[in-house]
């Protein structure tokens, strides 16, 4: 078999550094840590990357990936917006916001980035179906890139998620599977699935594809650097489900500072999770490096991971960056949905509410520089997760069809 992963050239263990052939594994044989991508970079500038398509590829120099990725059948996720949030830096009283925006996806949420590169890997290794385990929009990501590809597809989720995502993933085609149990307990049964007869030639994209899937996220620090002129931001707001999207983020800001392509200046990453499944945040402000699991219950259910795989690495980064690591209420989640809505007309999933949230409770508990310049990450689109804001889907007024029924109505409010 020939593989061609672009610079990549191997898998490297997070821990203890060992490193093994480019292939299908995801924990180090010495020290049962977590593998991830390895690089031999060429020179990369910022002219080459900016003549590249609007889309993840123009960064294919960085990714593990083939060189001719661009030309073969994909969903090309990315190249987002960035949106300049000055009404909701007012309402918050931060001077310089930007909202990343990654609700523009072909499936509406960041997840077609992870599994654009996890498709690559699929196609390398030769296998013939894509799978996951998935909160939601991991499903309906992983079943429209199969379909473009080509692939076979059969993704799990928990039984009682919210019946949009459960839409979006089947029509798509493909197997979905609901599983009576959280996200741990399904992320736990893929993984006895790829020991089995059945699950081979299958590749599960947050399993045994996880280095290189996870790699997709270090392409939101790339644009959110290039949409800011070759600049980093001075703080980030991220949300955690795995932590794997902010670990990698942290990451992208790195490789773009060891190749030259942005200045080496300070930033703070900060996490943010739902009150209702927030072992990250508990850990953070108790002091610990250690993330004790906990039984999600909060309507953000795509951040509903009570045992975070990059938890404690989230920890590290986050103390390291002088960011830190809050949560918010489902009531708070909410709220910050409609401001974000009432104020940028960008009607975010409730991971953004949690984002948003935690941006407003950090710049009111001191721990967020109001005079910095911040981005906030939105990743997926509020039609998605319609049950949060069900109480207020409803008229304003129901009125008879007369011009002096709607100036009673209009006198009233």
């Amino acid at each position: 078999m020939s593989l061609d992963f672009g610079p990549a050239v191997a898998l490297s263990c997070r821990e203890c550094g060992t490193r093994y052939p480019l292939g299908p594994s995801f924990a180090c044989l010495e020290c049962f840590g977590p593998l991830e991508a390895a690089y031999s970079f060429g020179t990369v500038t910022r002219k080459d990357i900016e003549s590249g398509p609007a889309n993840i590829w123009r960064y294919r120099s960085l990714l593990p990936v083939p060189v001719d990725v661009a030309s073969k059948p994909n969903m090309n996720p990315g190249w987002t917006k960035l949106v300049k949030a000055g009404n909701l830096g007012r309402a918050l009283g931060i001077k310089s916001l930007h909202v990343k925006d990654d609700s523009g996806n072909p499936t509406h949420s960041f997840k077609d980035r992870v599994v654009a590169i996890a498709v690559e890997a699929a196609r390398n290794f030769g296998f013939h179906t894509l799978s996951c385990s998935s909160t939601g929009n991991l499903a309906g990501a992983v079943t429209a890139a199969a379909a473009r590809a080509g692939l076979d597809a059969c993704v799990f989720i928990p039984a009682g998620l919210e019946q949009a995502k459960i839409a979006m993933a089947r029509v798509f085609g493909g197997s979905l599977i609901a599983i009576d149990g959280n996200y741990d307990e399904v992320n736990r049964f893929c993984s006895e699935l790829i020991g089995d007869p059945l699950g081979d030639k299958w590749g599960f994209v947050n399993v045994n594809l996880r280095p290189y899937y996870a790699e997709g996220s270090k392409t939101l620090a790339y644009e959110i650097a290039e949409q800011l002129g070759w600049r980093l931001p001075e703080q980030i707001i991220i949300p955690i489900a795995s932590g794997s999207q902010l670990t990698k983020i942290d990451k992208g800001f790195k490789e773009l500072i060891q190749l030259g392509l942005v200045e080496d200046a300070p930033y703070k990453i900060f996490g943010a999770q739902a009150a209702g499944c927030s072992p990250v945040s508990s850990a953070y402000k108790a002091g610990h490096d250690v993330v004790q699991p906990v039984k999600p219950d909060t309507i953000a259910k795509s951040l509903a991971i009570g045992n975070p795989a990059d938890g404690p690495y989230v920890l590290d980064i986050a103390r390291r960056t002088g960011g830190a690591v809050e949560d918010v209420t489902d009531a708070e989640i909410v709220a910050a949905i409609k401001l974000l809505a009432s104020t940028e007309g960008i009607f975010a999933e409730t991971a953004g509410g949690v984002t948003v949230g935690v941006l407003k409770k950090l710049v009111e508990t001191g721990q967020l520089d109001p005079e910095a310049e911040t981005v906030v990450l939105n990743t997926g689109d509020g039609l998605k997760t319609l049950d949060a804001i069900a109480d207020d889907a409803v008229p304003s007024a129901v009125i008879r069809p007369s011009l002096d029924a709607f100036r009673e109505f209009h006198a009233a409010v």
